[in-house]
């Protein structure tokens, strides 16, 4: 069985209904900018936050409690990562074999940190 390689949250992304509430909601209670975004001709589809926060604009979304789409994971080593993920038994999803999605369901998106990115955002303590 294959070690996986450290690693870290980098982003969780959510559907909204309701993406220019969403992008004003977060970027006056958190300070989170928009980092980056795509379109969908003249509107917004995606947006990814400072902070990690990724919006993904779905009109027909009607959840409670915000809708899950998937987690980004940094990782120091990408194949490594991705080889002991299958070998748990993941599904490879038809973003490409880097995306999975878990047997009950979740879905992580595996990406290669640079410059040591790991081992720094793993030295933050955010309850000191």
């Amino acid at each position: 069985m294959a070690t996986g390689s450290k690693g870290y949250l980098e982003h969780s992304a959510i559907y909204v209904k309701d993406m220019d509430w969403h992008i004003a909601f977060f970027a006056e209670v958190f300070g989170m900018g928009i980092r980056s975004k795509s379109m969908d001709g003249d509107k917004i589809a995606q947006v990814w936050l400072d902070g990690g926060m990724q919006l993904t604009v779905k009109p027909e979304f009607d959840g409670d409690a915000g809708g899950f789409n998937h987690l980004g994971i940094m990782v120091e080593d990408l194949d490594k990562a991705v080889d002991a993920a299958y070998e748990r038994g993941v599904t490879e999803m038809a973003q490409g074999r880097n995306w999975v999605r878990l047997p009950e369901g979740i879905c992580i998106e595996i990406m290669k940190a640079e410059n040591n990115a790991v081992a720094q955002a793993l030295a933050v303590n955010p309850r000191k």
